[in-house]
């Protein structure tokens, strides 16, 4: 995982985040890698989710009922979340029980967290104006306000005395028309975010043979909301059925999605269609999607460099000019035709002579930069490129024909 997660660092925009889902055996050791690439100063938050509905009671000793989610900021000084919706569960403690006529309100305390000595001009007496008796912060402790303020505030009725006037622990009142979002919280209940057993009931209403350990649409779409906005884009490097890209998408969030199993073409694209097609399940009616889109999928061509770093000796020429071009202009090559002539940017021409066997070392063999190979060579004028086996021109010639001459596999560098 180290380099894998040293790589999504680097991918990271510099207000992103990355959210790692493990449960208790793996979770602990990733939070100390996790430190070490991003930084503690970076950790934002590990957030439990409750996965199951039923407990598991053929467990030896204790039934896994959730996992962990692993949140850290690319740059935590950058690094902001969107709150959360208020539903009616954050709603039904807001009443009215004074009949006031700016609406329903719940209150909070009025007792603030200092003590007298650390701000003597928050230690006062108020008056109680249904009892006329005066009160003082409990405790040694201070109000939340200053006097004049709470003067103000008595006068717009917005000290509260309890239900019978007489309270000794005043608080203040909050109405619901001013409440704002909610901040999340750290532990995600099943029925908030959804749950294992919905995550596989999404899959078999769409496969014959569902993804072995899905995450129900509900979790992704609270991630997505709280760390991303409309038109981010979101990497999935981990794909498994397609959930990430799905709900991104039904979100018009852009995606990435990236998977190395079989899946990717029996569970993620299909299931991409059916989103796009405008597939009723998941989140769908809650985002209101009536379908609409697109997506592309790519397969990667053969791997330009070994585990040891070197250049691949089975690599084809259409992949090795694709993969030249890409690090000289930093832009995707298309497709062109089988010619030494890869294209032409900036006022520059990249040519690559090779012919898909790196042991062709034979002037006459095509990969090896000679007076006769460059007559053959599509015309440019100006400053050209040129990737071969090696060179038989002499720096003199080299400069007249404004050439920079780079040998394979020497200067062909990963990204």
């Amino acid at each position: 995982m180290y380099p894998r997660l040293e790589l999504l660092r680097e991918l990271l925009i510099e207000n992103g985040s990355i959210w790692v889902n493990l449960d208790d055996h793996e979770s602990h050791y990733a939070k100390v890698i996790l430190d070490e690439i991003f930084g503690r100063s970076n950790f934002v938050q590990s957030i439990t989710w409750h996965r199951k509905v039923s407990p598991a009671n053929d467990a030896t000793w204790f039934s896994n009922d959730h996992d962990f989610l692993l949140v850290y900021a690319k740059n935590s000084t950058k690094f902001s979340i969107n709150r959360l919706e208020r539903s009616e569960k954050h709603d039904k403690n807001y009443t009215n029980p004074d009949n006031d006529s700016r609406g329903k309100w719940n209150s909070v305390t009025f007792t603030g967290n200092k003590n007298k000595t650390e701000r003597p001009n928050l230690f006062y007496s108020i008056t109680n104006p249904n009892t006329g008796e005066k009160i003082w912060p409990p405790d040694g402790l201070t109000w939340r306000a200053s006097k004049d303020r709470s003067i103000e505030l008595l006068n717009d009725n917005l000290i509260y005395w309890g239900k019978d006037g007489k309270s000794k622990n005043p608080r203040l009142k909050r109405f619901l028309t001013t409440a704002k979002p909610v901040v999340p919280r750290s532990v995600w209940l099943y029925e908030d975010v959804g749950h294992t057993q919905e995550a596989m009931t999404e899959q078999k209403k769409m496969f014959p043979e569902p993804f072995g350990t899905p995450k129900p649409e509900r979790l992704i779409e609270r991630i997505l909301h709280i760390s991303t906005n409309y038109g981010d884009l979101v990497l999935d490097s981990f794909l498994g059925s397609g959930t990430t890209a799905a709900v991104a998408h039904k979100m018009n969030r852009r995606y990435i999605g990236v998977e190395i199993g079989e899946h990717a073409q029996t569970h993620g694209q299909p299931r991409l269609k059916k989103v796009i097609e405008g597939e009723q399940g998941g989140i769908s009616q809650a985002v209101n999607w009536q379908g609409g889109g697109g997506f592309r999928f790519c397969k990667l061509g053969a791997t330009v460099f070994d585990e040891f770093g070197l250049l691949n000796h089975e690599i084809k020429f259409p992949t090795l000019a694709a993969h030249i071009w890409y690090i000289e202009t930093r832009l995707p090559l298309g497709k062109k035709k089988c010619s030494p002539l890869i294209g032409t940017h900036n006022d520059t021409a990249y040519y690559l002579l090779y012919n898909g066997i790196l042991g062709d070392k034979r002037p006459n063999g095509g990969n090896v930069l000679t007076g006769k190979i460059l007559d053959l060579l599509p015309e440019f004028n100006g400053k050209k490129v040129i990737y071969g086996e090696t060179s038989r021109l002499g720096d003199a010639r080299l400069q007249k024909e404004n050439i920079t001459f780079k040998q394979i596999p020497y200067d062909v560098k990963a990204l």
